[in-house]
């Protein structure tokens, strides 16, 4: 299934990592960066291009991961880029 971008309204993980990470501000400021979103599943949505990851030339260049809690969406990993990018984040309650 192919998947389109879409508007984005990222301030409800702005607001978790603001309480959970503000040591973090580069972070903070990255998701509110996120205002194009493609949702591949419940458990999977990407702020950029995800192919050919951490290849030459691919948007997608991995640094960190980043643990959040939420209490809606349980736990939350961010996939944090190279110059603070935020690739996407990940629902672990959702997996299979």
């Amino acid at each position: 299934m192919n998947k389109k971008w879409e508007t984005y309204n990222p301030q409800w993980i702005v607001d978790i990592a603001k309480e959970q990470i503000p040591d973090k501000p580069e972070i903070i400021a990255a998701l509110s960066k996120c205002i194009k979103a493609k949702i591949e599943s419940r458990a999977y949505i990407y702020f950029v291009n995800g192919d050919n990851p951490n290849e030459p030339n691919s948007e997608w260049q991995f640094e960190e991961n980043i643990m959040l809690e939420d209490k809606k969406n349980g736990t939350i990993v961010l996939d944090v880029l190279k110059e603070n990018k935020i690739g996407g984040v990940e629902f672990l309650k959702y997996l299979k």
